[in-house]
């Protein structure tokens, strides 16, 4: 059965749209495919080989890189040297900055003092306080450890006694990681509308945590439900602060620089990309168990 002109030309039509769809879509599938695609598909590959770096032969070992994985005291050292880290940061950087987002939040003419005052370590690199943080919690000198002495407590290493290592690290954490979500929150407080505050008071909510129960947590579940799964996407990437203040001695390694000593100290390329994979997996699990868990109790207003 022959098709008619004007079908035809509809067709004809869908292909010409199509092309051009795709000529608009190439260059940020190449872009996706040289910067992600392509990088991850050498890191599977790499996963599965004994490769090691500068070497110009290897050999495919299979799940061999995963067995070592599960057997090895440093890798299972890190993650729950990780999952410490992540336990710290995640609460803590979420409900601090909740709370100074609150109090920033009411303030009037000081407002932009305080809102300066606490970014201000985001825009501080860590490289670049790590000398400043080694002179802080000081045994000796620090100003941290007077006033445990004065306080009449005994000095503490923070950065030398291994059960204070993860603790100390995350302290710096939550120091660094306030101040930005506490931009998001004060973003999603401004944008409450003061009609609902005035009906939540009408009907009875008079007190401010009355308020803050009935109006404020319920209209920031979108922004809290961001703000989790940024910080613990940041928390389970903490590597900075290991490298430059601890370098991973008295068992202070977490993922990232487990990662990094396998795979530019010892150069064993192939272990290192394994152990990358096992990371991605687990960062891509948490992640879209905590989105779509978080997603069934946020509302949209």
């Amino acid at each position: 059965m022959e098709s008619r002109p004007w079908q035809t030309a509809r067709r004809t039509g869908k292909r010409r749209e199509g092309a051009t769809g795709a000529l608009f879509v190439a260059p940020a599938f190449l872009l996706l495919l040289a910067t992600v695609l392509a990088p991850v598909g050498i890191l599977v590959v790499l996963s599965f080989t004994d490769y090691e770096l500068g070497a110009v032969t290897f050999r495919w070992v299979g799940l061999g890189n995963f067995e070592q994985a599960l057997s090895d005291p440093v890798f299972r050292r890190s993650v729950t040297n990780t999952l410490l880290y992540v336990a710290i940061v995640l609460p803590g950087g979420v409900l601090l900055a909740l709370l100074v987002a609150l109090l920033v939040h009411g303030r009037g003419k000081s407002r932009v003092f305080y809102e300066v005052a606490y970014f201000l370590p985001v825009t501080a690199t860590l490289i670049a306080m790590a000398a400043v943080w080694q002179f802080v919690l000081h045994p000796r000198l620090g100003p941290v450890n007077a006033v445990l002495k004065m306080l009449g407590f005994a000095e503490q290493g923070f950065l030398s006694t291994p059960s204070l290592l993860i603790p100390t690290l995350a302290f710096i954490g939550l120091w660094n990681i306030v101040g930005f979500n506490m931009v998001l929150f004060l973003a999603g407080l401004s944008s409450i509308p003061r009609d609902l505050y005035d009906a939540a008071e009408v009907d009875g909510a008079t007190s401010a945590i009355d308020r803050f129960l009935t109006v404020t947590w319920p209209m920031l579940a979108p922004t809290t439900m961001f703000v989790v799964v940024t910080t613990s996407i940041t928390a389970f990437k903490v590597f900075d602060t290991v490298a430059i203040l601890t370098a991973g001695r008295d068992g202070s390694e977490v993922l990232l620089y487990a990662i990094y000593l396998e795979g530019f100290q010892y150069f064993k390329i192939g272990y290192a990309a394994a152990l990358t994979v096992v990371f991605l997996l687990f960062m891509l699990a948490f992640s879209v168990y905590q989105a779509t868990q978080l997603d069934r109790r946020v509302h949209y207003g």
